[in-house]
Order: C-alpha cells, then sequence, then structure tokens
C-alpha cells in the first residue's frame, strides 16, 4: 500500500515537472524525478498514451467501489427501442435540402425536424424533441427503420440506466416503463418488469447521430452528437410512474431513480401542468428513508423548467443528473448565474458551471440541516470533463464516483469495454477558475491524481477530466451511464437520513 502511495505522489510530481515547469524542485527529489528517467517511462512517452495513458492508469488504481454498496436498485419510468441512424443521410433519404437551422419547441413537420437537426448539429449539441402529428412521424420511422445501417438498441433514459446497472451481478433492478416485447427481448436478464408495465407495442424513438466535422450544406458539426425524436404518447404522459410507485413496497429498493420528466413538455402545457402534480403526488408516497436520483433531460420551456427546479420536483430529490444545455437552461429559467449566456462557447467553462451548480444547490438544495429540501448531489457531465457537487456531510466516495462516470463515458463512446489510449485525447485545460465570482481561485488538474477537489461554503466539488473518444461509435445514452456509474460509486452516509 505504501509502495503504491509512493509511487502515485512521485508520479504526481514527475506530470507537475512536466506541465508546470516547476524547475526548482528540491534536491533530494529530482535525484528520483530526473528528465532521463521521466522521458524513459513508459507511461509518460508521448507516443504510448502520454497523458491520456497517465490519466487511464490513474484512473485504475484510484477508482475504488464504496464500502456500503447499493443492492437494490429502481429505475423509471421511460423506455422505448432506439432506431439510430444517420441524422445527414436520413435527411437526404427524405428528399429535404440543407438550409438555415432553427430551433423548435414541437416538431410539426418533417421541415421543422430539418430546420432543429441543422440548429443543434451546428453548435455540436444534444437535443430532444416531441414530433406531433403521428403519421408523418410513422412515415419517418419507417424510412428510418429501412435506411442502410439503421441499428435497434435498448432506449430511454430509465432503460438505459437499468441496463447499465444490471451489468453489476449483485445488484437487482427493477424497471418500470412502457415495455413492449422488441425492448423486453432487449433487456438484461438480471431486470426485473412489473407485469403492468408490459405492452403489446413498443414505443419508438428516433436518434439522428452526427460526427465531428461532418458537414450538410453550410453547417459542420463541431463535434459528435445526436437529435432525438420521437411520437411517444406512454412516455410522453408518464403513464408508467404510478405503477412504479405501487411496485416500490414490495420490490424494497435502497435507491430510486426516475427520469422521463422531459417526455411530457411536448404534451402541452395543460397536461404537463396536471400531470406534473401527479408526478410530485406519487413521488411524495416514496420513503423518506430511500434516496432519489432524478435524470434530466433537453427542455425548452421555461415554465416547465420552473416549475419542475422551484415547486414541485427538485426540493423532494436527493441528486439529480445532467449535462452542459440542460445546466445552463436551468439557469435561465430561473435567471440564476450566467443566465445571460445564449449558449456555451466551445467546452463550457469551468468556473461559470461551478457557479450554476453551486446556485441550484444554495436555492434548492438542503444546504442547512433544518431545510425542507432533499437535494445534496449534483452530477454535471460534458464532453470534455464532469463535476459532482455535494452538501458536506450527506455523501461518500464522490472521487471514485466522478472518475468511474469520466472512465465510463471514454470507453463506451468508443465501443469498447476499457479506454483504449490510442483512441481518446483530452481536451479540457489543466489550469481553471473555481468561479467567476468571490472568492476565486485558480485550479489546477493533476493528471497522475486526476481530480481536483475543491469547497465553496459547505458543498464541495470534485472534478476529473474525460478522455474524449476521437471517433465515436455511439453518442446515445452516455449520459444514462455516466450517471448510472457514478451512483454505483456512490455511498450514502447513514447518519444523514433523507
Amino acid at each position: 500500500m505504501w509502495r503504491k502511495a509512493s509511487a502515485v505522489a512521485l508520479l504526481a510530481l514527475a506530470v507537475g515537472y512536466f506541465y508546470h515547469g516547476r524547475l526548482n524542485l528540491p534536491e533530494q527529489i529530482s535525484q528520483y524525478v530526473s528528465l532521463p528517467i521521466f522521458h524513459s517511462s513508459p507511461s509518460l512517452d508521448t507516443q504510448n498514451g502520454g497523458v491520456e495513458q497517465v490519466i487511464s492508469t490513474a484512473w485504475e488504481t484510484l477508482i475504488t467501489l464504496p464500502t456500503r454498496q447499493w443492492s437494490r436498485v429502481a429505475v423509471g419510468v421511460n423506455a422505448c427501442v432506439d432506431v439510430v441512424v444517420s441524422g445527414v443521410g436520413l435527411l437526404q433519404a427524405l428528399a429535404v435540402d440543407p438550409g438555415t437551422g432553427l430551433d423548435h419547441e414541437v416538431l410539426h413537420s418533417k421541415d421543422d425536424l430539418k430546420e432543429a437537426f441543422i440548429h443543434y448539429m451546428g453548435r455540436g449539441a444534444a437535443a430532444e424533441r416531441f414530433f406531433s402529428n403521428k403519421e408523418a412521424f410513422q412515415w419517418i420511422a419507417r424510412a428510418a427503420a429501412e435506411y442502410p445501417g439503421a441499428k435497434l438498441y435498448v432506449g430511454g433514459n430509465a432503460a438505459l440506466i437499468g441496463q447499465k446497472l444490471a451489468s453489476y451481478p449483485d445488484l437487482m433492478v427493477l424497471l418500470c416503463g412502457p415495455v413492449g416485447p422488441k425492448l423486453h427481448e432487449m433487456l438484461d436478464e438480471q431486470i426485473i418488469v412489473p407485469p403492468d408495465s408490459l405492452q403489446e407495442t413498443d414505443e419508438y424513438h428516433l436518434i439522428l447521430e452526427y460526427k465531428a466535422g461532418e458537414q450538410w450544406g453550410s453547417t459542420q458539426a463541431p463535434q459528435a452528437n445526436r437529435f432525438i425524436f420521437s411520437h411517444d404518447v406512454s412516455n410522453g404522459e408518464m403513464s408508467s410512474l404510478e405503477t412504479f410507485v405501487a411496485s416500490l413496497d414490495e420490490f424494497e429498493p435502497d435507491l430510486v431513480v426516475l427520469s422521463g420528466l422531459h417526455m411530457m413538455e411536448g404534451q402541452g402545457r395543460q397536461l404537463w401542468e396536471e400531470r406534473l402534480k401527479e408526478a410530485v403526488s406519487a413521488i411524495a408516497d416514496i420513503h423518506k428513508d430511500i434516496p432519489i436520483h432524478l435524470e434530466l433531460a433537453s427542455l425548452t420551456d421555461k415554465d416547465y423548467m420552473n416549475s419542475i427546479m422551484q415547486e414541485q420536483v427538485m426540493p423532494i430529490v436527493s441528486s439529480i443528473g445532467l449535462n452542459e444545455q440542460e445546466l445552463l437552461f436551468l439557469s435561465q429559467a430561473g435567471e440564476g448565474p450566467h443566465s445571460d449566456l445564449a449558449a456555451w462557447q466551445g467546452i463550457p467553462d469551468v468556473g461559470q458551471v461551478s457557479d450554476i451548480l453551486y446556485w441550484v444547490l444554495e436555492q434548492h438544495g438542503r444546504i442547512e440541516p433544518s431545510s425542507e429540501a432533499d437535494l445534496t448531489r449534483i452530477h454535471f457531465h460534458t464532453l470534455a470533463y464532469h463535476v459532482l457537487a455535494t452538501v458536506d456531510g450527506y455523501w461518500g466516495n464522490q472521487a471514485a464516483a466522478v472518475m468511474a462516470g469520466a472512465r465510463v463515458a471514454s470507453s463506451q463512446a468508443c465501443g469498447l469495454q476499457s479506454v483504449d489510449v490510442s483512441k481518446v485525447e483530452l481536451k479540457v485545460q489543466l489550469e481553471f477558475p473555481s468561479s467567476h465570482f468571490e472568492p476565486r481561485e485558480k485550479l489546477t488538474l493533476n493528471p497522475a491524481e486526476p481530480v481536483t477537489v475543491w469547497r465553496r461554503g459547505n458543498i464541495t466539488f470534485h472534478l476529473t477530466p474525460v478522455l474524449v473518444c476521437k471517433q465515436p461509435l455511439r453518442t446515445v445514452g452516455l449520459g444514462d451511464a455516466i450517471s448510472a456509474e457514478g451512483l454505483v460509486y456512490s455511498e450514502l452516509k447513514t447518519q444523514q437520513p433523507f
């Protein structure tokens, strides 16, 4: 154990020496970390992985499961079959011409689809929309299924999270959602589906993917991502929620993972206002001792986001997972920090992300023991790095959890079971600010110990880089895999019940 710690410490010093030009090392250390030895080290040789190899090796050493692990996790409530196709290829097959991008909150036609796809492709951003015209959607769905190279996968945040959790053999998983015959056939055998969740037909979602640098007309994608759309009424109304909550007494989970709220947005304000109240009532029936993780997804209606954030859902969940688009929109809807930003420019600024995460926990979390809110954990993920922000005293093993989420993002994007350093690259800066307000620290990322930790009040932040896949094979479900992996490696501290 002492030897491993010493090796990691010396490696940290070597990397710091190389990256930050600290030439005034003490003489006793210099004799161990000399330039000739540094250059001959295979883990630091730029032709054999370089800094990516250092980070990957450190992950394997530092990522450890918590002492107390979850044994039974209940996941709900959105599930479907994903049809994954080339976005540009499908739109060309639908005989639409490239043009100017334009966002649409709801899609009504293939022209709306084209404009929204171009809008997000040009930004390299993920998005999800409801397609209101059932007949037009079915016509596009048939074309997608027949398109060369189209693939069918398990889809829906809940089903994808359930699949990832079920890869751990000692973990029992309950999945509740609209599960049709095709989806049921594709689910892991370890997943339990309540009989009331089974239905005669599947819900299909179309996933239009694009590659980094791919061009259509005058639009070029700065990075690989995907655009998702569906005409999905079962998930859109969260019709399985009451069945899900009713199943919990018998299953007795020690963690509940909830997703699918974003699907209601496309059903119109009258439906979501009423259904959201019913959803909150159902969620409130879950035993208070069971932590609830909420997985967010793309939204466009600020009133709906505010209803989730301020009035109804966020105060009664323990943890949330979200990406950079969702985090910025959350701040825009609530007029929080940096809400004047129209969109992120390139890699989201760490200091700005930190400011928004702090604001969410300060405004809607349990930063005081007397608070009635339950929210104490936010898992943020973006292409180049991840951050876990937690209120002190409630969660353990968070350094391992954030690294585990980044590791699965690096491997899964490349279609691999483990990280291949020849196929990934580091994109995050090694120095960044902790905030754009006071107190402001200049933080440094050490590749040999790739978690940077800082505190603001009683909130602790853990940041780790992602080794970004150079040629990603599939981007769908990465956020769900990240959140699932982060939860597996997280430990709830028993002395602080929710």
